[in-house]
């Protein structure tokens, strides 16, 4: 029973609740709830399993708000890099998308909003990009896909621009692959992803390609097509750069070859270009003339990098599809990086 003072109502039994005592529902998941015999309207509970106060209205249970298991998640989602072409646009890096700290997104944009709204024991969708394939003197190279964490899609590389096939302006994509030789141009960057292309460049008797975009330059015009530089960022704790573009390939009648932009991005030649490196999403390095065409290079694949509060939530075991290296700590914080695959991850 409770007594009636003068300044606060007094606990005396452990049936009871004082003033000064916190409000404790009788807590239960969502199968023990819907286990209870001839529940009453008005019967109020805890439910654990969705984080809900939850209140039977005499036909079901109903809760009173969508979840209260929410929490912050911090993000670098990285698209798989465009490949550079057979004579000759370097290919465009992958779409860079940032919410960690204050630190630069693609296109040399503002630090993207955390998300804030993610729900622990649900599905939430992870994509690792891959890079794109290496055309040949007889088809056309390939732009790299989409990376994507829950509602954050970063866009694959443009491919490089060519010759003698369909593709001889740079591709858009999440940066542009850069122009093939004629002067063609380069593609167009997707705003807040990366940079555009660069433009191929003629000599008359041949000519070189444009340098792939990067996550914060501009490729390259040809000649020197140089592919744009990349972004570094700490999410893991260490700096690394990201996101480079692909240099243009060259011609040895008198044209200069693009070099690798930083953060990934593979070097054009006058044979056959360099690969993006994996898992920086950057460009392919575009092929060249020797005497003979040469193939363009593979873009890099993608990356997701994830980065919460260790208090806040733990990431399930259970990760099937997708290549990670396992939960770190970084100060009071995990992450996670997801270096290939697609699947689902849920927190709990």
């Amino acid at each position: 029973m409770s007594r009636l003072k003068v300044d606060n109502i007094e606990t005396r039994s452990g049936n009871n609740v004082s003033m000064d005592n916190a409000l404790a529902l009788k807590s239960y998941t969502t199968t023990e709830r819907d286990a209870l015999s001839s529940p009453q309207a008005g019967d109020t509970i805890y439910n654990s399993t969705t984080g809900t106060i939850d209140f039977y209205n005499g036909s079901g249970w109903f809760a009173t708000s969508d979840s209260t298991f929410t929490f912050n998640m911090q993000y670098l989602v990285i698209g798989g890099g465009g490949a550079g072409a057979n004579w000759n646009g370097g290919g465009g890096a992958g779409g860079y998308r940032n919410s960690y700290a204050s630190e630069t997104s693609g296109g040399n944009s503002s630090t993207e909003a955390v998300l804030s709204t993610l729900k622990e024991g649900t599905s939430i969708t992870v994509t690792v990009g891959a890079g794109g394939a290496a055309g040949s003197s007889s088809t056309s190279s390939s732009p790299g896909s989409n990376s994507v964490f829950s509602t954050i899609t970063a866009t694959g590389g443009g491919e490089g621009g060519g010759y003698g096939y369909t593709s001889v302006v740079g591709g858009n994509g999440g940066s542009g692959g850069g122009g093939g030789h004629l002067n063609h141009a380069g593609g167009a960057a997707v705003s807040g992803q990366g940079r555009d292309g660069g433009t191929g460049y003629d000599v008359g008797s041949g000519g070189g390609g444009g340098g792939g975009g990067g996550a914060s330059g501009v490729g390259a015009n040809s000649p020197g097509g140089h592919g744009g530089a990349g972004l570094a960022s700490s999410i893991t704790g260490s700096s690394v750069t990201r996101g480079g573009g692909g240099g243009g390939g060259g011609d040895t009648r008198g044209v200069a070859v693009g070099n690798a932009g930083t953060g990934g991005g593979g070097a054009g030649s006058v044979t056959a270009g360099s690969a993006g490196t994996a898992n920086t999403g950057g460009g392919g390095g575009g092929g060249g003339y020797n005497g003979a065409l040469n193939d363009g290079a593979a873009g890099g694949s993608g990356i997701v990098i994830l980065r919460w509060a260790t208090a806040d939530a733990t990431i399930g075991a259970t990760r099937t599809g997708l290549t990670d290296g396992g939960v770190q700590t970084d100060g009071s914080d995990s992450y996670i990086v997801f270096t290939a695959g697609t699947g689902t991850v849920s927190f709990s």
